[in-house]
């Protein structure tokens, strides 16, 4: 039997951290090296295949750098992350493997690649996503609408920034027929729920996800996670995952 895989865990207190360590209990691929919950506990930590980081940007930046300055492979599930960190992350991927994504959910991943599919076959169709989350979520819209109306940009050749609406009040004027509209609820404990909407005057298509768990996201990333571990440098995505 291979050894397993040495992990450690950036954020390791929060509600993300806290399911993976409980899910790292019954998981025989890793042994938990190290918990991370403080800037602090980065001195003298021990020797790590991959590091999974659910925290904050300012976390993400510290996780960051000591992955690549220590050779470590890099999964994350962090959002609202700025253009210099996406960047950063471009550079990193030069010396060791990081997967980097909005939402780890496996399902996610199909909803996204679906998406693409139809946004490039119907690109005159208007294109609005509405999502959903409990009342505490700080960040709208979520990454992982973000990460979706990306998808859907590049799909139709668009510039994301060109063409995304994210707010309609007042008299607003006849929607632009190139727009991607954002729409978020925050309400109760709605764990996360995704729609992207395809409509045209006669005709509507919707994909939807729901989850119902925040297991899912965690056993999404420690799949991530087994699978990254020793793959050479480069920017992976979960579509490569579920490939593999």
């Amino acid at each position: 039997m291979s050894e397993p895989i040495r992990l450690g865990i950036n954020g390791a207190n929060g509600r993300m951290g806290r399911t993976l360590r409980a899910l790292l209990q019954g998981d025989p691929r890793f042994e938990l090296k190290t918990a991370i919950n403080a800037p602090a506990d980065w001195v003298k930590l021990p020797e790590l295949d991959v590091m999974i980081d659910f925290s904050t940007p300012a976390g993400f930046d510290a996780a960051l750098a000591h992955c690549v300055a220590h050779r470590v492979a890099f999964v994350s599930g962090t959002t609202g992350l700025d253009a210099m960190q996406r960047t950063a992350l471009t550079e990193a991927a030069r010396t060791i493997p990081v997967l980097h994504a909005a939402n780890f959910s496996l399902g996610i991943a199909v909803l996204a690649r679906l998406l693409r599919e139809a946004a490039a076959a119907l690109p005159d169709w208007d294109l609005e996503i509405v999502e959903a989350h409990h009342a505490r979520k700080v960040d709208a819209p979520s990454g992982t609408a973000l990460a979706l109306g990306r998808a859907a940009a590049a799909a139709r050749g668009q510039d994301f920034d060109a063409v995304a609406a994210f707010a309609r009040h007042g008299h607003t004027g006849t929607r632009p027929g190139n727009a991607i509209g954002f729409s978020s609820i925050r309400a109760g404990e709605i764990v996360g729920e995704h729609t992207a909407m395809l409509a045209t005057r006669d005709e509507r298509i919707e994909l939807t996800h729901r989850a119902y768990d925040n297991t899912i996201f965690a056993r999404g990333a420690l799949h991530a996670a087994a699978w990254l571990a020793g793959k050479p440098p480069g920017a992976y995505a979960l579509d490569d995952v579920l490939a593999a």
